[in-house]
């Protein structure tokens, strides 16, 4: 499911002009007697030098050629700064790429090979915005993936480090979601576990492990901690018990959607939205178009009806509320409506919006968030496990400042349109701008970014450095 914007600048085309001399040395010179031509050729000689020594000694400014305003991105060569060094494990391939070799069956549900190219970020999207840049940053990337993409994030990084004695890091690559995924049908428990149990066998063998007995260790995991804590007492829908090891307890563990009451050693990141650009130019441009996109609907709401008594009442109340509304648009998902899985579709709604509406899915939290902030489009949230327990490393301390909250019990969840109409144009435009610029640091660059043109801080950036900071505190 950020910053300004540099414009890219129109490539400087140089004509040299190759002069045929006449093969008549006499017949030449002699023209060249004539008193107007011998002033019009200095003259010609004069411009000429003169046209070259602006061209190449007083190379032109960026700075006018951008109909935008420009912020100037931070430089990546300093995300590092000595405090993050991060060590890579190379696992066994059954960890993690060997999975691969049968991603056909990675997921009960779908097949995930197309999901799995591009290193996670899944096949191109056409006609999409910024196509013409020099690499396509759009892509249809699943929203159980993001364990693939920060692999090979980290595996490019700048702050990444071959020498374990340097590390203050280690990270631990396990696709641990794409591995459940394949087993929510297994109904021996025993074999769910196994590939859990013996990537803890093969860390407990490891001296860096041993160092600090884990403290210094991560996982990435690309679905929420429900699929990894699966307990004797609790009821069974297919989870491994992954995060209940001993040993997993002391390592820090990212997923998109941890548990706020047993996750002490958890820590929310973003999920994955389609949106991976390689250079400041192509966030900044886009950050640019979400700030000069017109919004004619005051809120909008993408998903279907949910079953269940409590995912029901919040769900069909917003239905009906944004149905009755002139001011809402809504993108209904029931009935395999195919609008639903077009990203471009996804989009222009939010594009259109002042506010998302953002209800609880099938647990707290939902890929769609990240779809509104890539938007500009301002949260409304029903739940505070929807966002605000969860990614508190990305997010402004005041949740007030970039979004809207209504207790899904509360009176004002039953007349949204009127909560939302008594916020001042003021306030909404400067909640939007923190949106908008806050689109980087949720977002996850292309992996194959040159670390010279990815001047900003992504997703990725942010969670190392609050690891490491996090780490530091523990041992």
């Amino acid at each position: 499911m950020l910053l300004s914007k540099k414009q890219p600048y129109a490539a400087a085309t140089q004509w040299i002009e190759k002069v045929k001399y006449h093969k008549n040395r006499d017949s030449y010179f002699k023209f060249l007697g004539n008193h107007h031509f011998r002033y019009t050729a200095f003259l010609l000689v004069f411009l000429s030098l003169w046209f070259l020594l602006q061209v190449f000694w007083f190379p032109p400014t960026k700075s006018t050629q951008t109909m935008f305003s420009i912020t100037t991105p931070k430089p990546s060569a300093g995300k590092c700064n000595g405090n993050v060094a991060v060590y890579v494990y190379n696992l066994p391939a059954e960890f993690n790429l060997g999975l691969l070799d049968d991603c056909s069956h990675l997921n009960v549900y779908t097949n995930m090979c197309p999901h799995v190219a591009n290193n996670g970020l899944g096949q191109p999207l056409d006609n999409m915005d910024l196509q013409s840049s020099d690499s396509n940053p759009w892509f249809a990337t699943h929203q159980f993936i993001a364990e693939m993409i920060f692999h090979a994030r980290v595996d490019n990084h700048p702050c990444r480090t071959w020498d374990p004695s340097k590390a203050n890091l280690f990270y631990v690559p396990f696709y641990g979601g794409l591995h459940v995924s394949s087993n929510f049908r297994e109904p021996n428990h025993a074999i769910r576990d196994a590939l859990a149990v013996r990537l803890v066998d093969y860390l407990h063998a490891q001296p860096t492990w041993r160092k600090n007995n884990g403290k210094d260790h991560f996982l990435a995991l690309g679905r929420t901690s429900w699929d990894f804590m699966r307990t004797d007492s609790g009821p069974d829908f297919g989870a491994n018990c992954l995060l209940n090891l001993p040993c997993v307890k002391n390592m820090s563990v990212l997923t998109v959607e941890r548990n706020p009451w047993k996750g002490s050693n958890q820590h929310g990141i973003p999920y994955p939205s389609y949106f991976h650009p390689s250079t400041s130019d192509q966030m900044m441009t886009w950050q640019n178009m979400m700030r000069q996109s017109n919004r004619p609907y005051l809120f909008s709401f993408i998903g279907a009806p949910r079953k269940g008594v409590g995912k029901a009442a919040i769900r069909d109340e917003m239905i009906k509320q944004c149905m009755e509304s002139t001011q809402c648009k809504i993108l209904k998902c029931d009935h395999g409506n195919p609008k639903c899985y077009n990203p471009s579709e996804i989009l222009k709604v939010m594009r259109e919006s002042r506010f998302c509406l953002q209800a609880p899915g099938d647990s707290f939290t939902r890929r769609s968030t990240f779809d509104a902030i890539l938007s500009g489009c301002i949260p409304v949230f029903f739940s505070r496990h929807t966002a605000y327990t969860q990614y508190s490393w990305f997010l402004p301390e005041e949740a007030s400042k970039y979004s809207v909250y209504m207790d899904e019990q509360s009176e004002e969840s039953k007349r949204i349109e009127e909560v939302l109409m008594k916020i001042p144009k003021e306030e909404v435009d400067t909640m939007r701008a923190t949106v908008i610029d806050m689109i980087p640091r949720l977002t996850y660059a292309h992996p194959n970014a040159s670390h010279n043109d990815l001047g900003f801080e992504d997703a990725v950036d942010v969670a190392l450095q609050a690891l490491a900071q996090h780490v530091r505190g523990k041992i």
